[in-house]
């Protein structure tokens, strides 16, 4: 911590020399984790609640003595869209949504001041996306708010169409969900939180982004709370992960048509705790993880053409507990208080989540 501040202290020098204000190193807002639940994101049973912190309590309690979690946001993942339109109930589903992401699950994390949210899609998911934006799509932007609003969650958009992304119905969707549920900068009310997930940089999910950008994540009219970068194919090393993240800073003008510049108080920066078959330093260990090598870029990002205010929002880590046969699952002892527990406690993360900066 002593080390941090007397970078921080230098950094600033270092700003006000360039001709910058010290005010350009912006506190992390967003420090949250998507959740896959113990079956590999598909949520599709009650837990035990007993069982479920035992796997998840480094989660709610990040183990310095503070009391404190270790983020403050999950996202579970991940809702099936064909189903929520359907409203469908079977021996994984209720009312469209996951049996798995219920009450108890909420107030698990909610009782601790961290936000939830349910994400719809996932690249699993793409083709159901798909279905159900073309057969109804405000139908199915009403039944998320719907369920928003019973769960008191936030919606994430995750949509990994990147061919030929049905933007019409997209929006469609988006417009049902805010006649239920507004806009809401304060972010008091948790189930106005609708976000959408793009690339990690703006080479995939291409006409979504130039969408987005144009039309949904503005500083001047916002209509999405915020975006999160996404992960890439594999954990990249710190100048790939920044640089991923500053395409979206910069947007991509010689691509026709072009991709606006994304204001860096409009979107998160994602990165792995699991990569394998053993836990990623994100995970364990701070010191040598993206979180930590990659902070300052985090917090100073300079806008290029969008937003005033110079540093991104924060984190997203993929993914806790189990997400996929082929990765170790973030329960003990591969807990993540080590890596993303020491990241909420360096970067002081705020528990409830504050008001997100809007410009």
């Amino acid at each position: 911590m002593a080390q941090r501040s007397i970078f921080l202290l230098v950094l600033g020098a270092a700003m006000v020399m360039a001709g910058h204000s010290a005010n350009a190193q912006t506190q992390i807002q967003i420090y949250g984790s998507w959740h896959c639940g113990n079956d590999f994101c598909t949520w599709s049973t009650v837990r035990d609640m007993t069982d479920f912190d035992a796997k998840n309590h480094w989660i709610i309690d990040r183990g310095d003595g503070s009391g404190l979690p270790s983020v403050n946001l999950v996202v579970l993942s991940f809702v099936q869209p064909l189903k929520l339109l359907n409203k469908t109930n079977d021996s994984q589903t209720v009312n469209g949504v996951p049996m798995g992401m219920n009450s108890a699950v909420v107030s698990y994390f909610t009782s601790h001041n961290i936000r939830v949210m349910l994400s719809i899609g996932g690249i699993t998911y793409t083709s159901f996306w798909d279905q159900a934006l073309s057969q109804n799509a405000t139908l199915l932007g009403l039944n998320a708010a719907a369920v928003a609003k019973s769960l008191g969650v936030g919606i994430e958009i995750d949509y990994e169409n990147s061919s030929s992304p049905n933007l019409t119905g997209l929006q469609a969707f988006i417009n049902a969900y805010r006649s239920q549920l507004p806009y809401d900068g304060s972010g008091a009310n948790p189930a106005a939180r609708l976000t959408i997930d793009l690339a990690a940089g703006d080479r995939y999910l291409i006409g979504l982004r130039r969408q987005a950008t144009a039309n949904w994540l503005q500083t001047s009219t916002p209509v999405l709370d915020y975006a999160n970068a996404m992960v890439p194919n594999k954990q990249p090393n710190t100048s790939g992960a920044e640089s991923n993240w500053q395409e979206h800073v910069d947007g991509k003008p010689q691509y026709s048509p072009p991709i606006g510049p994304l204001a860096p108080a409009k979107f998160t920066g994602s990165v792995y705790i699991v990569t394998g078959q053993n836990p990623a330093p994100e995970c364990t260990n701070f010191s040598a993880s993206l979180e930590n090598s990659t902070g300052s870029y985090v917090e100073t990002v300079a806008p290029n053409g969008a937003g005033t205010t110079h540093g991104m929002l924060g984190y997203m880590f993929w993914a806790a507990e189990c997400q996929g046969t082929r990765s170790v699952c973030t329960t003990p002892p591969n807990s993540c208080q080590g890596g993303v527990g020491v990241g909420a406690r360096t970067y002081n993360i705020a528990f409830p989540m504050p008001p997100l900066r809007q410009n």
